[in-house]
């Protein structure tokens, strides 16, 4: 039996212990509380560090992280148009899998244990296993001309059946239809169909922007006109891309909601009655100019709520606990006045909150007796972290950008003294090559205007 002490072990769904312990046995807790009482076995002593569970990023693209950097200060649509011909002219599956497998350690390295990816590629899949960590890969499907569905269907189909032969205990597939402007009518019925029959998650990208909004409801804005120049025909489609979703039988399937910025109070009564989660990424959505999403209101209805990060192209870095930071603050800047939003319940929603999220809570996502031993642990010596009178308010308030010292997945050490471990010591080189070839191709702007 391993044990690991800390000065503060926080189980989330219980109230920290100062002075705490854990007890791994064959992968799973088998003790959590006061390490005066804990069971013997081999100590790590962690010292003054803040012991949680793994925290969980319930949105990445992992295939995309040598794009940090690469599209700044874009409108949003030109910067989805640019992201897409980068994909298919410069980057290649041997580049993107080492961009997916160096996000994990980056994601490590700010105690990320499971990951729900949407990928187009599919080199996440394999580099979540390579990595030993947990999650969903959701393979993305696009076509936003109804008469190529039964060409995407086929072509979804087929990825589908490779990928799931490749799942494991720790990584699973599911299937993301990825937006409104990128995906027809016909097609989002046909996904959520298919997902339905095969008893696969769902994951979509949904009311994100201003440009998607003018898209489903009026048939108009820079999607609208960037189809109609490719022949495609364009109409008016529902009033709101959550309602479209629920007009096409999407909601049906419960997915995983990705953004939701510009939902209205009818459009969160439809979610929380349908019973979908919602993928909160803050900074993401803030650095692309949506906005901030109506986090109290979604709580207040009842919806299932977790953290993403989204990709490095739109956040140009990984770790929830920052954005738990920037989620409670944007609330309180939301809503003056307003009841607050705590510190534990932002913390949550880094955790447990995200286990929901992928219905992974019996498993993960709190540090209980019998669930998996999935947890991070971040040093407390750092400067920015003292005192630390209140472990939760440090996390979330001081630990932002810190790097994990110890991080464990099943009980088996991914982070051990701050490094990550199997992790292939040219990759950062391979990476940074990559994206030196991305600003080379001439695809992005290379004076983005102020």
């Amino acid at each position: 039996m391993q044990i690991y002490r800390a000065r503060w072990v926080v189980p989330v769904t219980a109230p920290p212990v100062r002075d705490g312990a854990i007890a791994v046995r064959d992968g799973r807790l088998a003790y959590v509380g006061p390490a005066a009482n804990a069971p013997r076995g081999e100590l790590h002593d962690l010292g003054a560090a803040l012991l949680m569970p793994g925290l969980v990023n319930t949105h990445t693209h992992l295939e995309l992280t040598a794009m940090r950097g690469f599209l700044e200060d874009l409108p949003f649509a030109e910067w989805v148009v640019r992201l897409q011909r980068a994909k298919t002219s410069v980057l290649t599956p041997e580049s993107m899998l080492d961009a997916a497998t160096l996000g994990i350690a980056e994601g490590l390295l700010a105690g990320i244990t499971t990951y729900a990816d949407t990928c187009d590629s599919g080199v996440a899949l394999e580099a979540m296993r390579a990595m030993g960590v947990r999650g969903v890969m959701y393979q993305e499907v696009f076509g936003p001309d109804p008469n190529t569905c039964d060409d995407s269907m086929a072509s979804l189909r087929q990825k589908l059946d490779r990928h799931r032969a490749a799942e494991s205990t720790l990584v699973h597939v599911g299937i993301s239809p990825h937006a409104p402007y990128t995906v027809s009518d016909r097609l989002f019925e046909a996904v959520a169909a298919l997902a339905r029959e095969l008893e696969l998650p769902l994951a979509v990208h949904i009311a994100e922007s201003a440009d998607e909004d003018a898209y489903v409801r009026d048939g108009g804005g820079p999607f609208a006109d960037g189809h109609r120049a490719r022949g495609i025909h364009v109409a008016p489609r529902a009033d709101t891309p959550i309602a479209l979703l629920g007009r096409l039988g999407v909601l049906a399937a419960r997915p995983l909601l990705i953004h939701c910025v510009r939902t209205r109070d009818e459009d969160i009564r439809t979610i929380a009655a349908a019973r979908c989660a919602i993928a909160h990424c803050p900074a993401s959505n803030a650095k692309l100019g949506h906005g901030s999403a109506p986090l109290a209101a979604w709580l207040e209805q009842g919806v299932t709520v977790g953290l993403g990060s989204d990709s490095m192209a739109s956040n140009n870095r990984m770790h929830l606990l920052e954005e738990a930071r920037l989620a409670l603050l944007a609330h309180r800047m939301r809503s003056p006045g307003a009841a607050p939003l705590s510190a534990s319940r932002a913390l949550e929603l880094a955790t447990i909150g995200g286990a929901r999220c992928l219905g992974l809570e019996r498993e993960i996502g709190s540090l209980e007796v019998g669930k998996a031993a999935d947890f991070a642990a971040f040093s407390l010596d750092d400067l920015a972290a003292v005192p630390h009178a209140d472990p939760v308010a440090t996390a979330v308030f001081a630990l932002g950008g810190a790097q994990a010292s110890t991080v464990a997945v099943l009980g088996k050490l991914r982070v051990r003294e701050g490094r990550v471990v199997d992790v292939d010591d040219g990759i950062a080189a391979r990476v940074r090559a990559t994206g030196e070839a991305l600003h080379a191709s001439g695809v992005s702007r290379s004076h983005p205007k102020a």
